[in-house]
Parts: structure tokens; sequence; C-alpha cells
């Protein structure tokens, strides 16, 4: 039987027994189904289906006549070829900020069309508290692509990340950490010299450090020197001033309901990560051990030190012990000792990050809310906000 090939479009309000009816009439007249794709936005759905039918079997006579029953628009046009070839590489574009204005879309949208890639489909991933969507695009050439979107982000403060779409990005399964300035807003080594008075001489040593004048270890040995004669009471208040990243509880929360293991490394204090893993579930938690004499801090560390080799070290330990390709892990930092751990993992995602940090990372993100690293696993907030619902 010859069959016609026939692009058909349905598109009205929604309701259950849509698409079961259209299928119905397609089985019922022997059509052929090459492709099809259906959303809804707001109660109104899009229906698109690459067909072969019979021109004799009445099929579109049946199609009109059921979109009439319901109300909804059924259109047609003939195309050519039957089953789609093989589809090109295909890059997911996520995009967020605090607004995406359609001049902001718009010049998202601009660079992908003038890098040749077609855009496949659309899905808004969150409208807060940050807006965000991700665009799927085929074809085109992905490195002036990444550049132009690059250019535009520094330019209209927005945040762009480009991954290839496929299993690998859907398939990752073990998320490591930072911890200071990433899953918490604090430096814990500061609050701690603070506690000891010391607050002033650490921040001196910081800053030296940061200007290439002391290598990490070196640092913190030094700083830690000035913690000495602390005691457990004095360290366990220094936990009532952590402040948490905004979104950080849903963050793990997500990952964790989603079977992700999830590690922090941090080079801070073993006190602190423990405290963490304990607040928030968390499967690992690695930093540096202080040595304490009948409850007191006596300047000094023991064991290895979690460094930006360390860090990346942990990273790589954790993936073999779970069984999980490094490709599937994903590595989340700020600053100049993450960079290693970032560069080892499958999608290592700069967060609130220093340039040296943007520089050598997949994604990079300036928003307030740590949550929002889901949006780049093209986890939506309503499939968040569906699980909190569900675990009630």
């Amino acid at each position: 039987m010859q069959l016609t090939p026939m692009l058909v479009r349905v598109s009205g309000p929604d309701g259950p027994g849509i698409t079961a009816g259209i299928l119905a009439i397609l089985a019922s007249d022997d059509a052929s189904i090459y492709d099809m794709e259906q959303i809804v936005v707001r109660d109104r759905l899009t229906l698109d289906l690459h067909v072969g039918v019979a021109e004799d079997a009445g099929t579109l006579k049946d199609l009109l006549f059921f979109g009439w029953e319901r109300d909804l628009s059924v259109s047609f046009d003939v195309v050519e070829g039957g089953p789609q070839p093989e589809p090109q590489t295909r890059y997911a574009v996520t995009v967020i900020a605090a607004e995406l204005p359609p001049a902001a879309l718009a010049a998202v949208t601009t660079c992908i069309a003038e890098s040749g890639a077609n855009i496949d489909r659309i899905v808004q991933l969150s409208a807060r508290p940050v807006v965000s969507y991700e665009f799927v695009i085929e074809g085109g050439d992905v490195d002036p692509l990444r550049a132009a979107l690059g250019q535009l982000a520094s330019e209209i403060h927005i945040d762009v990340a480009i991954q290839r779409e496929g299993l690998n990005r859907r398939a990752k399964r073990l998320v490591v950490i930072d911890v200071d300035s990433t899953l918490i807003q604090n430096e814990i080594i500061d609050l701690l010299a603070d506690r000891a008075g010391a607050g002033d001489q650490v921040a001196e040593i910081t800053a030296r450090t940061m200007a290439g004048g002391l290598d990490f270890e070196a640092s913190l040995r030094e700083r830690v020197a000035l913690l000495k004669g602390l005691t457990e009471e004095d360290r366990d208040a220094v936990l009532t001033r952590v402040s948490f990243t905004p979104g950080a509880r849903t963050f793990v929360r997500t990952l964790k309901r989603l079977g992700y293991t999830v590690a922090a490394v941090s080079g801070g204090f073993t006190f602190f990560a423990d405290y963490l893993a304990k607040e928030l579930g968390l499967d690992y938690a690695y930093a540096n051990q202080l040595v304490h004499t009948d409850g007191v801090l006596t300047g000094a560390l023991t064991g290895p030190i979690v460094d930006r080799a360390g860090k990346a070290a942990v990273l790589r330990e954790l993936a073999e012990r779970e069984k999980i390709p490094l490709e599937q892990v994903v590595a989340i930092g700020d600053g100049a000792n993450d960079v290693d751990m970032l560069a080892a993992a499958g999608l290592g995602i700069a967060f609130n990050a220093r340039p040296i940090v943007e520089e050598v990372a997949d994604a990079a993100l300036t928003v307030p809310y740590l949550d929002a690293v889901l949006f780049l696993l093209g986890i939506s907030r309503r499939d968040i906000e569906a699980a909190d619902a569900a675990d009630v």
C-alpha cells in the first residue's frame, strides 16, 4: 500500500484522551507513524505527528471530525520522505538569570541561529527563584556558538551552559561539592579565627596566599597555628554562625531523592564536614583533621592535607569506590583549590567563582542559589516541587 508522508498538527485546549483518540484513528486506517512530539503550555496542547497515510483511507476526514468534536485545530502538510534520517549531534543550551526578558532570549536564540544550529525543543525549567530555559539544538558549529554565548552572557549578565545532549548528560550519578563559599556562605577558618581573636592575622595570611606568596598547605598550617587554645565548646559555638547557601538543602535533598551519591570535599576541617554530613544527609565528607589534646586545639593538623590535588584525588577515589565513570561525575566549586577537581569531573561547575575557576569549568553560575545547579542537570522546578509534595 502506497503511503503519503504528512505532517499533522493538532492544537487547542488540552484534555484526557486526545492523544489516544488521534492514535486510534491512525491505527484503524493502518497509517504509519514516523515521529511525534507533544507539548502542553498553560493547558494548551500542541501535538505534531509525522505519519504515512493511504490516500483513500479517509484518515484526514476522521482527524478533522475528531478535532471538531474536541474544539481542536487540525492541519496537514504533505512532506517529502518517510522516516527521518539519523539525527545530527544535539546540544542542550541552558540559560539562567534572575530575569529573562524577550530581549535576552532573542539574543540567545540569535546566537544559536548564527551558528547554523536549529532549535529542536524549548522547555522552561523554572520561573523562580531564577528563570531558566533549556534549548535543545541540532547541527551548527558548537565552538563558535560557545564563544558567542560566553561573550553574550558577560554583556547582559546571564548564565549560559552548553552540554552535549544524550545519555551521558542524564546519567550523572555522583556530585562532589566544595564547602566554604559554595555549600555554605562562610569560610570556616575565618569563623574560628574570629573566635580565637586572630581574625586580622588570618586574613593577612589569606591575602598573601591569594597573591602567590604561600602555597595552600603552608598557608593552612600557618593559619591553623593561630587557632591554638580553642576548646571544643568554642568550635561548636562557631556552628551557630554558619549560613547555608540559599538552595543548599533543596539541592542536596533533590539529588538524594534521585539516587545520586553526594560528597562534600573541603579544605576546611573534619568537625564541620561531619556536621554537614549529618545535617544534610551527605554520603561522604572529606576535610583536614585538627589535633586536639584534652578537648583543646593544639594548632596542628594530622593526616593528609586536602588541597587542590587532594580534592581531585578524593573525587577519583569516590568514583572508583562507587564504580561510577568520571563522565558521570559532577564537581562544584568556587576557588583555585577546586580547579583540578572540576577538570577531572565529567561536568565541572564554577559557582560564583573566581575567573581562574570559570576558565576551566564546563559551566559557570553567578546566581546566588545553589539549587540552580539542578537546572543544568535538566531537573525542573516542577520536578523538585513534585518530589517535595510526594515526601510530605
